[in-house]
């Protein structure tokens, strides 16, 4: 892919651009598309049955990325108006109908700094970050998915999808952020996943396996719903802290470091964010803080703990 920025380099590029797949495909066809140069990765969750019913499940927010792959989703954007998502959903569904597809499948577009939005493509599949959709609509779409299979009806009409509070999602890959997101191997030492009210996982690893290089560096997925993205964003920072993962590097530090960041927050995030915002250096900093933080905070517990036990051996002792 070559991206041109002025009409005097058009030839050249283009010119390469056919060397260069001619040279690797043996075929030196070219398409021309637009370029978005801060695009907002914006997908449409639908489903379809086999009688021409065809829901979408309203948008994901997937811009935060490490060479074009996912890591962090989260539903709904921060950036899509309920009248973007009316457009946007209606474009997904007419896009599903076209090619008289059935079952479930996601629709994506690119959404530029002027809120006009261009197709990207569609994944004939379940997504890996599906769980936020189902976090904000109560909605299962795997067991939708197998009904459609089964030759059902869609159970469930546009009007009755609605939105619950916020999700986010974090990929716990088996990457080291610090060395340019390489896959990392090894023994997962220890392995301990958070529990509690909001908090989701999936994952298909236990303590004790062994992570290789031969397949998706995926581990698991981390996933929170609160009832505003506020909340959702602090309850994803508590459950990375007590997600731990030993003998292997992760992408569970990048997420933290990401939740922390002030254009996350304010939702100011294109696909570009990484090289805008990720620094290694400052990263491996914040690191080494919240390791002092983390440090700090256990002798706090644990003189907190030890005073509580001493308090009533005193009583007993002295009566």
């Amino acid at each position: 892919m070559r991206v041109v920025y002025s009409k005097e380099d058009f030839s050249e590029q283009f010119q390469r651009a056919v060397s260069e797949a001619k040279s690797a495909f043996g075929d030196g066809s070219v398409f021309i598309e637009k370029f978005i140069s801060s695009p907002k990765h914006i997908e449409i969750q639908i489903l379809a049955d086999n009688y021409g019913n065809i829901i979408h499940l309203n948008e994901r927010e997937c811009s935060i990325q490490r060479r074009h792959q996912k890591v962090i989703e989260e539903a709904p954007s921060v950036r899509v108006t309920p009248e973007i998502r009316g457009e946007i959903g209606n474009a997904a569904i007419n896009v599903a109908r076209a090619c008289n597809y059935t079952g479930a499948g996601t629709v994506e577009f690119l959404l530029d700094d002027d809120n006009n939005f261009y197709f990207l493509e569609m994944n004939t599949r379940l997504q890996v970050e599906h769980p936020v959709t189902e976090m904000i609509t109560g909605i299962d779409i795997v067991a939708e998915q197998v009904r459609i299979a089964s030759g059902e009806e869609l159970s469930i009409k546009q009007e009755d999808v609605k939105l619950n509070g916020h999700s986010i999602e974090l990929r716990i890959y088996a990457e080291d952020p610090e060395n340019n997101f390489l896959p990392s191997i090894g023994k997962l030492c220890e392995y301990r996943q958070p529990r509690g009210n909001g908090i989701r996982i999936d994952s298909g690893f236990i303590q004790g396996m062994n992570i290789p290089i031969y397949y998706d560096p995926l581990i698991a997925k981390l996933i929170v719903h609160d009832e505003n993205r506020p909340k959702a964003i602090a309850l994803m920072k508590e459950a990375i802290k007590r997600f731990i993962v030993k003998g292997i590097k992760t992408t569970l530090g990048f997420g933290e470091y990401v939740m922390n960041n002030d254009a996350y927050i304010s939702g100011d995030i294109d696909t570009n964010f990484v090289e805008k915002y990720f620094d290694k250096e400052k990263f491996v900093e914040y690191k080494i803080d919240s390791a002092k933080a983390a440090a700090l905070f256990a002798i706090i517990n644990y003189k907190e703990n030890l005073d509580k036990i001493r308090e009533p051996l005193h009583d007993k002792i002295y009566k």
